[in-house]
């Protein structure tokens, strides 16, 4: 039997991934847009991927776009106005359509138990997180660590130029981490698996800074060395200062001190997943941290291949 399930922010690069995954199973897919967007649904074209339009402010159109769907996937992307306002009117849409399942735009370490105040995306998630599990519809979010894609993009943990990699308190503390590739497969999994828990938790890989050196080295033939960056509590502070001197204000996403918040959660320890399931939804194996590295510098990626110094950099397509 084939199973709706209605994908919201299905044109952002995760979402993107979300939608083609779920279209390898046997998935109708409807993507919600908002009226007049112009921009391009993955999969366009595809007889079984449908386009719907409603704004967040709609209710009634938001109703009708998910009547019939089974399962809402949210992978939208941004702030309090979009992970906690727009989540919810899509929530309470779900519910009056009689949707069964919810899976929230969470993707991300676990940020349950962190410190107030140390990570704003991850507050926004667990606020809403609130309202989700006080309604009426079955729930299941995917925990996944940080995308092991920003290791060789926007996250300064490798200095790639200067052969050194950061940590902040300890070199020892597991970091986990998981390819959007892989988060897509598993929340594809996993929206079109009923008995799905309340929290689903994978890692690709699950490595130290001492670990990434190791691996650096060995994959270059150039010794990379670990480089204390200071504390956790000592970063923490430091974000504090950016964000109250930040011109963007708390409307950017992602700016330099939302970084540096997840790195604190990273090497505090308090949003290290403590109970990872990657067999569940790991048939067909999991990227590691190695594999996306070598890929990056050109390198071999299997265990005991000879390591080519001066490897030429290579962009990941």
């Amino acid at each position: 039997m084939t199973t709706t399930v209605l994908v919201a922010g299905a044109t952002g690069d995760l979402g993107g991934r979300i939608v083609r995954a779920l279209r390898r199973h046997d998935t109708h897919v409807r993507v919600l847009t908002r009226p007049g967007s112009t921009a391009t649904a993955p999969t366009e074209g595809d007889d079984h991927v449908e386009i719907v339009r409603a704004d967040y402010d709609d209710h009634a159109a938001l109703t009708s776009a998910l009547a019939g769907a089974e399962v809402v996937v949210s992978a939208v992307s941004g702030t309090r106005s979009v992970i906690v306002d727009a989540q919810r009117a899509l929530l309470r849409a779900a519910v009056d359509a009689g949707v069964e399942r919810f899976i929230p735009s969470d993707y991300a370490a676990d940020y349950r138990s962190i410190t107030p105040g140390t990570n704003r995306n991850f507050e926004l998630r667990r606020e809403f997180a609130a309202d989700l599990d006080a309604a009426r519809i079955r729930a299941t979010s995917v925990l996944n660590g940080a995308f092991t894609d920003m290791l060789t993009g926007q996250a300064p943990l490798i200095l790639f130029d200067r052969q050194r990699v950061l940590y902040w308190s300890s070199a020892d503390q597991v970091l986990d981490f998981t390819t959007k590739d892989d988060v897509a497969r598993t929340t594809a999994l996993v929206a079109l698996d009923p008995g799905a828990p309340r929290f689903v938790e994978v890692a690709g890989d699950r490595v130290t800074s001492r670990s990434i050196a190791d691996t650096m080295s060995r994959l270059t033939g150039t010794p990379f060395r670990l480089q204390w960056a200071g504390t956790a509590s000592t970063l923490s502070a430091m974000a504090r200062v950016g964000r109250r001197l930040s011109k963007a204000g708390d409307d950017e996403p992602f700016p330099a001190w939302q970084g540096m918040q997840y790195f604190v959660s990273m090497f505090s320890g308090e949003a290290t997943l403590r109970h990872v399931d990657d067999e569940r939804y790991g048939a067909e194996g999991w990227t590691t941290v190695k594999d996306v590295l070598a890929e990056h510098v050109g390198a071999g990626a299997l265990d005991g291949a000879e390591p080519r110094a001066g490897a030429p950099e290579r962009k990941r397509t």
